[in-house]
């Protein structure tokens, strides 16, 4: 791979989640920043692979299918359960068992998100605002296209100007009106990932603005014994370059990884928000486990 070229498996889309840009705005940013090995990894949703293969043809790209699938996870008894995001590689996207599942947790996200607004509502009465009505409600999802979530809440609430960034959104509101996700387990997402022929994959374990082990604790040495004890027999690999990965972070898991015989993977993680699409140095050995020589 010439030095000119990028890597970068793991960008968010507007169409099928909570991106700021379309397909065919990413594929077209992704050809200027000169990225020739892409993977669009939308969260509980694989209905914009097809169109993302089309579009990495037209570029003369290689793309690996990819998702990214949110779980639920508690390492011991003692310990609080947090969220962590399972990546997923290589697999076969008319698979008949994952569809399903992803149609249900999309679903569910539709449910959810009512909950979120019924709560959120209350919220906003107090703090003299309009409560939302059925039909913003229906405006979000149109607007979402995809994998509704909280971004899209936040999103409007800024354009109705009750908030001014999403951070706010959530500070104020989204986090005490949040509702559980429907819960997905390492052992099923794993499974559904596996079973469409891909790779299951850690995703950022050491982000600590994220979904993370970060989330138990800040030792790496610590999120690394809490894989090796509970998480091993599920994974395939671990996301090891990532934007919120520090130095450090990055060498202690290339060694465990190797000591386990691990593929190790890497992207931006972007949403567009800004665009830092391609800005992770990903080596071409990531391309290499995929099969794919530049």
């Amino acid at each position: 791979m010439s030095a000119s070229s990028k890597i970068d498996l793991h960008i968010h889309s507007k169409d099928c989640s909570d991106g700021k840009l379309l397909l065919s705005q990413i594929f077209e940013e992704a050809n200027k920043r000169k990225i020739k090995v892409i993977s669009i990894t939308d969260h509980d949703s694989i209905d914009c692979q097809e169109e993302a293969q089309r579009l990495a043809d037209k570029y003369g790209m290689y793309y690996i299918t990819g998702v990214e699938l949110n779980i639920r996870f508690q390492p011991y008894p003692d310990s609080k359960e947090i969220s962590l995001d399972i990546l997923g590689y290589q697999f076969d996207i008319h698979n008949e068992r994952i569809k399903k599942r992803l149609h249900d947790l999309r679903d569910y996200r539709k449910k959810r998100a009512k909950k979120i607004l019924e709560k959120l509502n209350n919220e906003l009465i107090k703090d003299g605002f309009s409560p939302l009505t059925m039909e913003d409600m229906e405006e979000i999802e149109r607007r979402a296209d995809g994998t509704l979530g909280r971004p899209h809440i936040a999103d409007y609430m800024i354009e109705k100007g009750i908030v001014s960034s999403r951070k706010e959104a959530f500070e104020r509101y989204l986090i005490k009106c949040d509702v559980p996700k429907m819960p997905l387990s390492l052992g099923e997402a794993s499974s559904l990932i596996r079973g469409a022929g891909g790779k299951a994959v850690l995703a950022h374990p050491n982000n600590s603005n994220g979904t993370s082990l970060n989330e138990i604790t800040d030792d790496i040495d610590e999120q690394i014994r809490i894989i090796e004890e509970k998480m091993l027999p599920y994974l395939d690999g671990i996301e090891c370059w990532h934007s919120k990965h520090s130095p450090e972070t990055v060498i202690k898991y290339l060694k465990f990884s190797e000591e386990h015989n691990l593929i190790v993977t890497g992207g931006s993680d972007c949403h567009q928000d800004p665009i830092i699409m391609g800005a992770v140095d990903v080596p071409q050995i990531v391309a290499k486990q995929f099969g794919i020589e530049i």
